[in-house]
């Protein structure tokens, strides 16, 4: 019986099928990066905004206190978006014929909310509660990074569920002590408890099931 296919037909197969897997192990490789670069998690990535403000001066240079803007984040699930009131209480002195503030002062005389874009936006399908993180020392910059250096606001991680479990499974690398929640550049000094003795003091539990996030 006359043989169909040439012998090197034998070799081309085995590298077909195993170039195939490169490829396809390529793929899933390709897809994991993406799943974590910032053109996927926005990390690092400044947002456009209907008025340019600095949290570096604000915060930084000036110090304003992070509760000034975000009133509810010790007792409410959201953090709080600051009123176009609460931005003219200094800016009705300051600075009152700055074009770039135009917005805030249209804004304030029309009721008109400013319309601010979510920089850090938790998926629907997670539940998150910025009140009992604050109660069990958990600070601003760990989240949100260190914002009294930041010109215009970035989002600093990627609020991927690994992100947070690396959190919830070892809380002792995190927590402060409660008045330092608020503290940029927190540096723990002498006689501070450790994040071991906080996590006992403030009865914190490893959370990791489901339900904790998940509702």
């Amino acid at each position: 019986m006359p043989q169909i296919f040439h012998p090197s037909m034998n070799t081309l197969s085995r590298v077909s099928i195993f170039g195939f897997l490169f490829i396809v192990a390529g793929a899933v490789g390709l897809a994991a990066s993406l799943s974590r670069s910032p053109y996927a998690t926005e990390a690092g990535v400044i947002r456009s905004q209907p008025v340019p403000f600095s949290h570096r001066h604000h915060v930084g240079d000036v110090g304003i206190d992070c509760r000034y803007c975000h009133q509810s984040v010790e007792s409410e699930a959201f953090a709080g978006i600051p009123a176009t009131s609460v931005c003219m209480d200094c800016h009705s002195q300051l600075w009152t014929e700055s074009e770039m503030l135009a917005p805030v002062r249209n804004s304030y005389r029309t009721g008109k909310p400013l319309e601010w874009v979510r920089v850090h936006d938790v998926p629907d399908f997670a539940y998150f509660h910025h009140a009992i993180h604050i109660k069990k020392g958990v600070a601003c910059e760990t989240c949100h990074g260190r914002v009294d250096d930041m010109p215009l606001t970035w989002r600093e991680s990627t609020l991927h569920m690994e992100w947070c479990l690396d959190c919830h499974r070892n809380p002792e690398k995190y927590v402060r002590p409660r008045d330092q929640v608020f503290t940029m550049g927190f540096e723990r000094k002498e006689g501070m408890p450790t994040g071991e003795e906080l996590v006992k003091l403030h009865q914190i539990e490893s959370r990791t099931d489901c339900s904790t996030c998940h509702r």
